[in-house]
């Protein structure tokens, strides 16, 4: 048997695993390209002045340089005009699920695009609308019976999202048809996997079948908008984690303390898998849309330990957003044009450090262990280790806007360490000792 053979019965070997482990209800483990990865959102129509797929193309030896693994796209399918937000509409307003959207360019462009990703090294993941559509998607017409409808027979809106129907999963010809069109997508492009918007809204059932049916194709990736553990059991790698991140912005406002975040950290670990992964963030489109990036108008750089904190959490797939390495900070507007302006990319070199040293030290990979440590101040100091085998990283935030020093005693952090953003190596016994300032943080790698 020759090994291009050999290596294709085992890529169909383990898609079929994983397909009846999500059919039976277990949680599939991530495909190897995303362990110590991380993922980085592109806003295709705000990414550029043009808004193209051509125009974004020339950011991809930048993005690679800093250390971007997975490329999100937002929704690139094209945008209804029927009851349509703004001036060009919301991307999640689709109105055909198999073609691409005029304004991003041609089907021939996006091809070329993700081609280009693979051949640099990328993985592509695209985002996948399967709770609803525009009110003038081409399924209205055809099968009006794929919506739907309230008593007197009007078509209804998810929630306040005037410029959308919602779909009706006890239809299985809609089911099958959802599943044909994000097969499409795989087939005719090679995508690496699907972020689903809105995913808890869509019935467990989908997802399993959906899910099951795509990885006899290929060991695609599917992270889930939402964070209940169902979506896992029903196929998905990874969730999110509004939960974390809603407290990450009371601290950086103030409102709560840095010891709030164990309660939350505790309560995930205990409600989901081990191998269940978790996408964790400091904006992503929807933040920034309508509360601004960073913790919208928190003073002083609250980002820089909480952005620490998601690259090297438990089990965390960290995310960022366009803009975010400018930094890019305002609002980005949702349903026009409003072109984000690159200058000096004044973060390049802190999400360089960062994204170079979790793709290289394992005790950074979604599966190593987690240690929270006891600090001399817990209220403001947040101190844990990472570790996987002979690999040890010790972090330590100060998620306050004052000044502080940091004293923890433990013999678990023991050895010789460098610091990851300054170079300078110590030797701790079980004593550590670190000045921090406001919204300060220490990483230290041991040998």
């Amino acid at each position: 048997m020759n090994m291009k053979r050999f290596l294709v019965i085992v890529a169909c070997f383990i898609a079929l695993f994983t397909t009846v482990n999500a059919q039976q209800g277990f949680s599939p483990t991530a495909p190897e390209w995303i362990q110590q990865g991380n993922i980085y959102e592109v806003n295709t129509r705000q990414y550029t002045p043009e808004g193209t797929f051509k125009a974004f193309e020339k950011n991809l030896s930048r993005l690679k340089k800093m250390g971007v693994h997975t490329l999100w796209f937002m929704p690139i399918c094209p945008i209804g005009e029927q009851d349509r937000k703004g001036s060009l509409g919301s991307y999640y307003a689709i109105s055909d699920y198999k073609k691409v959207n005029p304004e991003f360019g041609t089907m021939d462009d996006w091809k070329k695009l993700v081609k280009k990703c693979h051949d640099m090294g990328f993985k592509v993941i695209i985002d996948w609308v399967a709770n609803h559509t525009s009110p003038d998607n081409i399924w209205m017409n055809s099968h009006p019976d794929f919506y739907v409808k309230d008593s007197t027979g009007k078509f209804l809106s998810p929630f306040d999202w005037t410029d959308a129907r919602k779909l009706n999963y006890s239809n299985p010809k809609l089911v099958d048809s959802m599943i044909s069109a994000m097969k499409f997508w795989v087939r005719e492009s090679d995508i690496d996997g699907y972020r689903c918007d809105v995913a808890e809204e869509v019935p467990a059932a989908f997802w399993q079948k959906a899910i099951g049916e795509i990885r006899r194709m290929k060991p695609v990736f599917f992270l889930a908008e939402g964070e209940k553990p169902w979506l896992h059991k029903a196929g998905f790698n990874a969730t999110y984690t509004w939960s974390v991140f809603n407290v990450m912005k009371d601290i950086a406002a103030g409102k709560k303390p840095a010891n709030s975040l164990d309660t939350i950290i505790a309560k995930n670990q205990t409600e989901f898998d081990r191998k269940d992964l978790r996408m964790y963030f400091t904006s992503n489109h929807d933040e920034n849309s309508w509360n601004q990036a960073d913790f919208g108008t928190t003073p002083g750089d609250s980002h820089a330990p909480f952005a620490v904190f998601t690259q090297t959490m438990d089990r965390s797939i960290p995310l960022i957003y366009s803009g975010q390495e400018e930094p890019f900070l305002r609002a980005i507007r949702f349903f026009d044009k409003d072109t984000i302006d690159f200058k000096d990319y004044a973060r390049n070199n802190f999400y360089k450090t960062l994204l170079s040293l979790r793709e290289k030290n394992a005790a950074l990979g979604v599966y190593a262990k987690y240690e929270k440590l006891k600090s001399n101040d817990d209220s403001r100091i947040f101190a844990y280790l990472k570790i996987s085998a002979d690999k040890k990283i010790l972090v330590i935030l100060n998620l306050n806007a004052e000044e502080g020093t940091a004293e923890l005693i433990d013999k678990r952090i023991e050895g010789k360490a460098t610091e990851l953003f300054t170079g300078v190596s110590k030797t701790f016994d079980k004593k550590c000792n670190a000045s921090l300032k406001p919204w300060g943080y220490k990483v230290y790698v041991f040998e």
